[in-house]
């Protein structure tokens, strides 16, 4: 351990030194570090929960004992404010805990050896790649029949092949750092080290993300570097006094009710730089996706109080010590702000994120896809806008779970019209977001067009594929994926001027939209009609050009009324008839 780093916030491997590790003499050394305690105990289920003295290190802050302890063995520090008055922690760096309600943590030592080489050693520049990221809540994604949870393990097979069947090539958990409140959704973590028990131990987390590899899926983790759980057992006041979170509740205290991390404590940047690179390095993500990165970047997340320039440099530290240890992660921003540069390097003044989640693209386009065929009309170029500024960032298309949940509707129902027409709206709106410039991030459930908002108590549900609607709806929904997927039109210049061209975005009066998709060996080109009336649109090129079609919205097969379409010249002008609330999409030659 290089005291000076950990201080100064720079270092990224504290997991190695603090925490529970056995030594090879069959003992466990424990380790924790309370600058202000008055003195520590261990204790645990191999002494009878009997106090064990721990003894100052180092330079007095930090506390050690060593014991003869088993594999799975549960223990806490007993922290003492003063001679008499005490809590019971939790470790900060436990490796695994205890199942909720239950707060202690457990002794483990991984034994798992990785088989994804391969997959390391094919790792490309994602940024010319396509990224179709399927977005799930463990818990409740499938539930046993007696709603027990499947263990990770369990999980592997079962993720693996949805994946492989609907088209996803990544896969991203939301947050399964240890947390106590099912509601939360680990939103609000006490166990930065240590994943959830509810799903089994680190290893078999270990063998899902492996598996994933070994089917070409990469594994992203939802990551919570903002504000952790205000329970006292965790590392609110964790030597008694707010070592982690702000002194000041009108800083301290977060619009979640949840504590704010101190980022302009180096010890407390190490802890979550070094929770960061655990994940990374010793569980084989490929990436983090950071939440609520806008109130990282301003106080409390408010623009009008200004820039927090020490949570912008605890980023940018972040960001570049990852990146400098392993070149390959991929770190995600969820941030709702204008802020600049998010995802620009580091030195051209940016903050160093490889993309920014485009929550301006999903608020407008789902605010369209609620109006009438007459608003849309009148409405527009909320559909253009994005490309105005598209190329800002390097932005990703999302539409997660906190769109489906809270009274928002889920995506098929947000829909506007009756029941089929919620369907013909939905299958035209998807081939507009997969045509879109960006990565693709979808929340489980949104494939079967879920009409039940999402409840992490219940499984999806899947009972909807019995439905000839629901079953075509997810039949299109695998065929727009794998569309996405096999042609590299649309996703290889993503965020080059090259890559996208407006045919025509001034047909106000029918709602009415054609774009081209474009790479060095393919060009691609997508016809839609958002108004509830058939539409004709001639198109003009100046010479001869083969058409292809690879996709229709309104087919017969996906639930709709149309055959399939033969292959077609196109010499100079064609007239196009547009169902309602259809798409279209074309491989030229």
């Amino acid at each position: 351990m290089n005291l000076s780093d950990f201080y100064n916030g720079n270092e990224f491997e504290m997991y190695t030194y603090l925490g529970a590790h056995r030594t090879h003499d069959h003992h466990v050394t424990f380790r924790t570090y309370a600058p202000n305690a008055k003195h520590v105990s261990l204790i645990g289920s191999f002494s009878d929960w009997t106090e064990i003295p721990m003894h100052p290190i180092a330079n007095g802050q930090f506390y050690e004992a060593s014991v003869p302890a088993a594999e799975g063995d549960l223990y806490k520090y007993r922290i003492y404010t003063n001679d008499y008055d005490f809590i019971d922690h939790c470790d900060p760096y436990a490796a695994w805990a205890e199942v909720r309600p239950a707060t202690a943590s457990r002794i483990f030592t991984s034994s798992y050896t990785f088989h994804d080489d391969e997959w390391f050693n094919l790792i490309d520049d994602s940024e010319h790649e396509p990224m179709n990221i399927y977005e799930v809540n463990l818990g409740s994604w499938h539930l046993k029949e007696d709603d027990e949870w499947y263990s990770y393990e369990e999980l592997a097979g079962m993720l693996v092949k949805y994946c492989k069947e609907n088209h996803y090539n990544y896969l991203e958990l939301m947050p399964i750092t240890e947390f106590p409140n099912d509601a939360s959704w680990g939103y609000q973590p006490t166990g930065y080290f240590a994943p959830t028990s509810r799903y089994g131990t680190p290893d078999q987390l270990r063998y899902l993300i492996d598996a994933c590899h070994q089917a070409s899926i990469g594994v992203i983790l939802d990551f919570v570097p903002v504000h952790f759980a205000i329970d006292g057992f965790a590392l609110n006041n964790y030597d008694g006094t707010p070592l982690y979170n702000y002194p000041n509740d009108a800083v301290g205290k977060s619009e979640w009710g949840t504590c704010n991390f101190q980022h302009s404590r180096g010890d407390v940047c190490s802890f979550l730089n070094s929770s960061g690179y655990y994940w990374l390095k010793e569980f084989h993500f490929d990436g983090l996706r950071l939440d609520a990165v806008s109130n990282l970047i301003f106080w409390q997340g408010d623009s009008n109080r200004g820039v927090n320039n020490n949570t912008v440099n605890f980023i940018k530290n972040f960001n570049g010590g990852l990146k400098r240890r392993l070149p390959h992660a991929l770190l995600f921003a969820e941030d709702s702000s204008s802020y600049p540069g998010v995802t620009k390097k580091l030195e051209e003044g940016g903050l160093g994120f490889d993309y920014k989640w485009d929550l301006g693209w999903m608020n407008d386009t789902l605010d369209y896809f609620k109006k009438t065929s007459d608003e849309r009309k009148e409405n527009y170029h909320k559909l253009t806008f994005s490309m105005y500024y598209f190329y800002n960032e390097h932005y990703l298309l999302p539409l997660s779970h906190d769109e489906v949940v809270h009274g928002k509707k889920t995506i098929i129902d947000k829909m506007y019209g009756e029941y089929e027409d919620k369907f013909k709206n939905a299958r035209a709106f998807y081939m507009y977001m997969f045509a879109h410039p960006g990565k693709k991030l979808n929340f489980m459930g949104n494939e079967i067009a879920q009409f039940r908002e999402w409840d992490e108590k219940r499984e999806q549900d899947w009972d909807l594929l019995k439905y000839p609607i629901h079953d075509a709806f997810n039949h299109y929904f695998k065929d727009l994926s794998k569309l996405y997927l096999e042609h590299p039109s649309l996703s290889a210049h993503d965020y080059d001027l090259s890559g996208f061209e407006w045919i025509d975005c001034h047909q106000e009066d029918k709602a009415v939209y054609v774009f081209e998709r474009r790479c060095e060996d393919e060009r691609t080109i997508f016809f839609f009609n958002f108004s509830s009336e058939e539409q004709t649109y001639t198109y003009t090129n100046s010479q001869g050009e083969h058409f292809i079609p690879l996709l229709d919205s309104n087919a017969k097969i996906y639930g709709g009324e149309n055959e399939a379409e033969n292959e077609f010249d196109v010499n100079h002008t064609k007239t196009f008839t547009l169902d309602p609330l259809s798409a279209k999409a074309y491989l030229i030659k």
